[in-house]
């Protein structure tokens, strides 16, 4: 990505984002969470699914296992790397990987079925950032095609601050503080645990995002909901009657607007129009100068 920030390249230099998803049991849900909504959403295989920020290829690989054409572009080397080497192990259902920018994607118009925007919005901090990341997302999907975005909830680093005791420190405090204000989440010092530069949506935000980009039928939905609040969560998980409970529970109330925010995740689900809009400017136009 150009001009990336350094904090960020450090933050996921670390070599840590193969594995978060399965390590701890708030990733484990994330990512069932999200599994299930893109199992859900996404139209039938062998659609063609571009996986922006696609990182390691975690949810590549199983969507290439369930049939998809799926093409991953991530702005780390590192990540572009991992996802190779995923990619080579299971050859009967690969997937391509290319470094590249959300921002500038190297894509025709309207050239593939659906695109994952699972990581580049909440590290845009700038909003004109986010605008064009979404624009290029919806100008390579083709119309009545599918947009999903992953965003972070603004009240994401109170709540994991209370969770973990990182409220203790005065410094994560501030954090905090200025999260809930401006949702730009910085962690200057680069403490483990605080995560690296973000930005944290309000829920309502994200989808006015989608909306001014120019997606119809706008869905903002919780991925973890309050199931990353549970103490005992990963007895729940390893549990299969309990687990089911509880994912039918989330399932029930994904898209209760008075709970969004309690969900350290979100999801936006967007398509693009299938009739060009009236006034509607491309990529490049005015829409970037809001």
């Amino acid at each position: 990505m150009a001009n990336m920030d350094s904090d960020i390249v450090a933050y996921y230099d670390r070599g840590k984002e193969r594995e978060r998803l399965h390590e701890n049991p708030t990733g484990r849900l994330e990512f069932t969470r999200t599994q299930s909504t893109l199992r859900q959403t996404l139209p039938d295989p062998p659609a063609r699914v571009l996986d922006v920020g696609g990182a390691a290829g975690v949810h590549a690989r199983w969507l290439a296992r369930d049939g998809y054409q799926v093409e991953l572009i991530d702005p780390m080397p590192l990540h572009i790397e991992q996802a190779r080497a995923c990619a080579e192990q299971q050859p009967d259902a690969p997937f391509s990987v290319e470094l590249g920018d959300a921002r500038d994607l190297s894509r025709p118009d309207g050239s593939v079925d659906a695109v994952l925007l699972l990581g580049p919005l909440y590290h845009l901090p700038d909003p004109s950032d986010r605008a064009r990341a979404l624009l290029e997302a919806r100008r390579v999907v083709r119309p009545g095609g599918l947009v999903v975005a992953a965003a972070i909830s603004r009240f994401a680093s109170t709540m994991d601050g209370v969770l973990r005791d990182f409220m203790v420190d005065a410094r994560f405090r501030d954090i905090s503080r200025s999260d809930l204000e401006h949702g730009v989440h910085l962690n200057p010092s680069r403490t483990p645990g605080y995560f690296t530069t973000s930005y944290f949506h309000h829920p309502e935000e994200v989808r006015a995002e989608l909306a001014a980009a120019g997606f119809d039928t706008v869905e903002v939905r919780a991925v973890e909901g309050f199931g990353g609040l549970l103490g005992d969560l990963e007895q729940r998980l390893d549990d299969p009657a309990r687990a089911a409970a509880l994912l039918g529970a989330l399932a029930a109330v994904e898209d209760e607007p008075s709970l969004l925010g309690v969900s350290f995740h979100l999801l936006a689900l967007g398509r693009r129009p299938s009739e060009p809009r009236t006034g509607t400017l491309g990529l490049h136009g005015s829409e970037l100068s809001r």
